[in-house]
């Protein structure tokens, strides 16, 4: 009888632990938020200042912009707020369906980065960087071109090199050599073709990881040498002995007076979706399935305001003062303040 006491009672302290845990979550005030990789940093800072000035909890999922899009397009997850590293993709990609609008909140430009144990870093420059990567022994890695945009604009740097230095060998020795991506030129113009993920492997010469952060535990191990990455994720890993060089503005994708030069160049992925080279601009939005719409805005006034651009300064990235947005209308009216 005794025991049976003791099991009646031990079943109800358990029964009602799990309503104080199940209504604790369900009183949680929280906001889910799907982002580019190379915003992880700067989006944690952002969410512990937004939880220490709100009390509301942020729940952050990083990977590679395409990915991260289609995790709401495709997959029919919520999110409260969508932050990629290439605002089109938000306009073709999430527009009108998924979302009403893009905040263009941010830029950068695309770097090398390598440490002092990779091959030839007292030589690479400005000049020679090119011939360095396709020496033998030499190993360098950037993002699948299909899931991050990193990888696709590596794509487009190469190719604007070979454009930029006369030297047609560039894209060929480092990417066509190497991999079964393929380019044509016609017209004036050259069309970068990207195969299904599932052919780009890597290899003894390339490393491709799906999100272009992953590969900086691959360059900071030294399993590579070299990694084409955002000029923001490099100065955020300094402190791990990090270094980058930094490439002409005819080809690192940051100067919006070189536009004409960077449209000489249109990436073709394995979807058929076509992808032309601009100046580097991230974007944001609030989903329409959004649960928590409210909080939503005040992380984006949060992430516009000053304080959410000393964050993004402070971590490498350029924010865009005012942010600019395709259509301004439909915002809600406490963001518009920060937009043009």
């Amino acid at each position: 009888m005794k025991a049976k006491s003791i099991v009646v009672l031990s079943t109800i302290i358990i029964a009602i632990l799990i309503i104080i845990v199940v209504l604790n979550r369900s009183e949680e005030k929280s906001i889910k938020i799907f982002h580019a990789g190379s915003l992880s940093i700067p989006f944690d800072d952002l969410a512990k200042e937004f939880e220490k000035e709100y009390g509301i909890k942020v729940y952050r999922e990083a990977a590679g912009s395409v990915s991260t899009i289609k995790k709401v397009t495709d997959l029919g997850k919520y999110a409260d707020i969508v932050a990629s590293a290439d605002y089109t993709l938000i306009e073709k990609m999430m527009e009108p369906d998924y979302s009403d609008y893009c905040i263009q909140f941010a830029t950068n430009s695309l770097v090398i980065a390598y440490t002092n144990e990779s091959r030839y870093h007292k030589e690479i420059n400005e000049n020679n960087w090119y011939t360095i990567l396709g020496r033998d022994g030499v190993r360098f890695g950037f993002s699948d071109p299909n899931k991050d945009p990193c990888g696709y604009r590596t794509m487009m740097v190469l190719q604007l090199a070979s454009i930029y230095y006369h030297n047609e060998t560039i894209f060929y020795n480092l990417v066509e050599k190497n991999t079964p991506i393929k380019n044509n030129y016609t017209n004036n113009s050259y069309t970068v073709y990207i195969p299904d993920s599932s052919s780009l492997t890597s290899n003894e010469k390339i490393m491709i990881r799906p999100m272009e952060v992953d590969l900086m535990a691959a360059l900071e191990s030294n399993e590579i040498d070299y990694l084409f990455i955002y000029e923001s994720v490099a100065k955020q890993h300094a402190i791990s002995g990090v270094r980058y060089l930094t490439l002409e503005d005819a080809i690192d994708l940051s100067n919006p007076d070189r536009v004409d030069d960077y449209n000489k160049v249109t990436i073709e992925m394995s979807d058929g979706r076509n992808i032309t080279a601009k100046p580097i601009v991230y974007g944001v939005t609030i989903p329409k399935n959004a649960e928590h719409k409210d909080y939503a805005v005040k992380f984006i006034e949060l992430l516009l305001g000053e304080k959410g651009r000393e964050i993004l300064i402070k971590n490498g990235q350029k924010p865009l003062q005012p942010a600019v947005c395709d259509h301004k209308d439909l915002l809600p009216d406490s963001i518009k303040p920060y937009v043009k």
